[in-house]
């Protein structure tokens, strides 16, 4: 019993699908940055938005509600670059395995000024808009299901090799940092006992030299 709900858990996790759903505030001249962890050959869709101060959401946004957005992976490959929009959104597929990072600035103004931000990142099986993709193919709600479980299933399998990759890197890692810190534990101590070696060997030549002993 423990074994299976052991297995519930894990599959519930990774049914999970991955995204970022968020509102945060920046000032003027300042940067924020928020990262994802993707593996290759994953599609991902971030949607942003400047949310207007305004009381009447109908006005338009004043000039200096305006944001600089740039996409970027791990590796330096820019994938959006957007300059003082009001909202916009990026998609694309990743081209290699690590961390992608969306970073929003908001143009220096004076006096300072507060921005506040909607942005919506998801990846993976969230991604797909399955209610869109019945209406517009006009398909039974059965073949959906049953599509969207096989991408889910596929996600699961995919995922699971990148958790074991993600692990094997990890053991890799802690076999050479253990390797590492072996090799230096045993250098310090064959320094110590060198200086011990030195320092008696002073003494014995300074007592000697002085007949003290």
């Amino acid at each position: 019993m423990m074994m299976i709900g052991w297995m519930v858990l894990v599959v519930g996790v990774l049914l999970v699908p991955s995204s970022q759903s968020l509102r945060f505030d920046i000032q003027s001249g300042k940067i924020k940055c928020i990262s994802e962890d993707m593996k290759s050959n994953s599609m991902t869709v971030g949607k942003y938005q400047v949310i207007n101060p305004n009381q009447d959401r109908h006005q338009l946004l004043p000039d200096s509600h305006k944001l600089n957005v740039k996409v970027t992976s791990s590796h330096g490959h820019i994938f959006q670059w957007a300059e003082k929009v009001e909202k916009g959104q990026f998609v694309f597929t990743a081209m290699e395995q690590g961390n992608y990072m969306a970073c929003f600035s908001a143009p220096e103004h004076w006096p300072l000024i507060t921005l506040t931000i909607d942005f919506d990142w998801r990846t993976g099986v969230q991604f797909k808009d399955w209610f869109n993709v019945a209406k517009k193919g006009h398909v039974d709600a059965m073949k959906v299901e049953l599509e969207q479980l096989y991408h889910t299933i596929n996600s699961i399998h995919e995922e699971m090799f990148y958790f074991r990759a993600r692990e094997k890197e990890m053991q890799q890692l802690n076999q050479e940092t253990i390797s590492k810190m072996m090799w230096l534990s045993f250098v310090s101590l064959c320094f110590g006992f060198s200086v011990a070696g030195l320092q008696f060997w002073y003494l014995k030549s300074f007592f000697q030299e002085n007949k003290l002993i």
